[in-house]
């Protein structure tokens, strides 16, 4: 494999975080939020993963910004793996129940949950 693959793996530590969280900020063209409003939750969310030790080198959660999730309502809208969970209206008030029930604790925030992949919907029922 190519050494800067590896170094880029290596540091970032990913092979070893057990959630992904994507959510949509900053976005080209902005439809389901302000873009104020999409920043201000990356920034909030940026700011607890790291107050909580959930970012870093050693993460439990990785965390991405993306352009759009093609979900153009009641955003911003964001995303957690591996169990597929689609969540809308993320502000920081949101995104800290996110964080506390389903980043560390597996729960999903079924009031926010509008999509759940159907695997983990059967498994958790």
């Amino acid at each position: 494999m190519d050494n800067k693959l590896d170094s880029a793996k290596m540091s970032l530590g990913r092979e070893k975080y057990a959630r992904h969280i994507l959510l949509c900020a900053d976005q080209t063209e902005p439809n389901c939020a302000p873009k104020e409003k999409g920043l201000e939750s990356w920034e909030y969310l940026k700011r607890r993963l790291q107050e909580l030790q959930l970012a870093g080198p050693e993460p439990l959660v990785y965390r991405s910004k993306v352009n759009c999730l093609r979900v153009c309502a009641h955003g911003p809208i964001a995303v957690v793996y591996p169990e597929g969970v689609w969540y809308h209206s993320c502000t920081p008030a949101v995104l800290e129940l996110i964080i506390q029930e389903h980043l560390i604790n597996g729960r999903v925030v079924e009031q926010y949950a509008f999509a759940v992949n159907a695997r983990i919907r059967t498994t958790s029922d």
